[in-house]
């Protein structure tokens, strides 16, 4: 297996809950990392104290950088990114639970495909207690076993312009990608930043093993919630012409970041193109007075639907929802 370093990077905010358990994980990890980089963003509770104890005597290096000030999570997670050394990057939240052989695992994969530029896996679903939920992650957010063919076949950037199926908890990356990365917009979750960027120009590769409890609570930012068709119908309902200019406007940002980059197929190009022209159109079916049916029409008889957004749910939101 070749010899990589392998750096972890760590938000913290306000975590001292479950933190100690998800720092003893990642020191029970069958590989070890060669660092760990924590950046903290302004915590009150002890999570700056339970990090500075952990670092004096983990089995490898431990970097605690505190924010001069509070800079969310998105911006967090990029500080954290840039402070890695090593060759290969796995980001952490602060309230998981590893399985030990995480970090082993990714290492595998990229070791076995050199071309692989990210690696993540599914998760058990959990309480605030560590009790499983029922379901999965792949489950919770419809990663289906035909996706997953697809992102095995090299195929992933497509599905990643309908909807992310990277959890950043999940996942490791190669460094290299670093300064292609970064700076993440701010409208962007980083996660889904990465993962499709990175899939426009690097095969992405699932594991199907449940590598982590990804813990649901109620102080967490994202989570893996079971969204059941009543949840859906409220989110559509609340996905206005705003929603869909926002939409338009990250991918344009991701547009621009691909160009001029030659490892970038042209038709992925084209493809991000018709993305933000499909957002558009679908905005302008929310303007007042605007007749629907033609535009809905319209993006049926290209594709569109099925390419860039959810398919027939996609058709029914912008017909009957406002």
């Amino acid at each position: 297996m070749p010899g990589y370093v392998f750096s972890i990077a760590m938000c913290t905010f306000n975590g001292a809950r479950f933190l100690p358990e998800q720092l003893q994980s990642i020191a029970k990890q069958t590989r070890r990392p060669d660092e760990l980089v924590v950046c903290d963003d302004g915590s009150t509770d002890d999570t700056v104290e339970l990090v500075r104890a952990f670092a004096r005597h983990a089995p490898f290096p431990a970097h605690l950088t505190q924010n001069p000030k509070n800079l969310g999570t998105m911006a967090n997670f990029e500080n954290a990114i840039r402070l890695c050394r090593g060759d290969l990057i796995a980001l952490a939240d602060q309230d998981d639970v590893w399985r030990p052989d995480k970090l082993g695992r990714l290492e595998q994969e990229f070791a076995s495909a050199p071309e692989v530029g990210l690696v993540f896996s599914d998760a058990a679903i959990v309480d605030r207690d560590r009790q499983p939920l029922g379901y999965n992650l792949w489950q919770a957010i419809g990663f289906t076993p035909s996706e997953r063919r697809a992102f095995r076949e090299g195929r992933a950037f497509a599905s990643m312009l309908r909807r992310c199926r990277v959890t950043g908890a999940t996942m490791g990356f190669r460094a290299t990608f670093r300064d292609f990365l970064v700076p993440i917009p701010r409208g962007w979750l980083h996660d889904a930043w990465i993962a499709l960027l990175i899939s426009a120009v690097a095969p992405v590769a699932p594991v199907e093993e449940l590598l982590i409890e990804y813990r649901q609570h109620p102080h967490q930012q994202i989570g893996g919630q079971d969204r059941g068709l009543a949840t859906q119908y409220r989110t559509a309902r609340e996905m206005g012409q705003d929603t869909f200019l926002a939409i338009a406007s990250r991918f344009v940002e991701a547009l621009d970041r691909l160009r001029g980059r030659p490892e970038v197929p042209l038709g992925y190009l084209r493809a991000l193109e018709e993305k933000v022209a499909h957002c558009q159109a679908r905005a302008r079916m929310r303007d007042p007075g605007t007749r629907r049916l033609p535009l809905v029409v319209g993006e049926i008889r290209k594709g569109n639907y099925s390419k860039y957004s959810r398919g027939w749910k996609a058709v029914a939101q912008d017909l009957f929802l406002p």
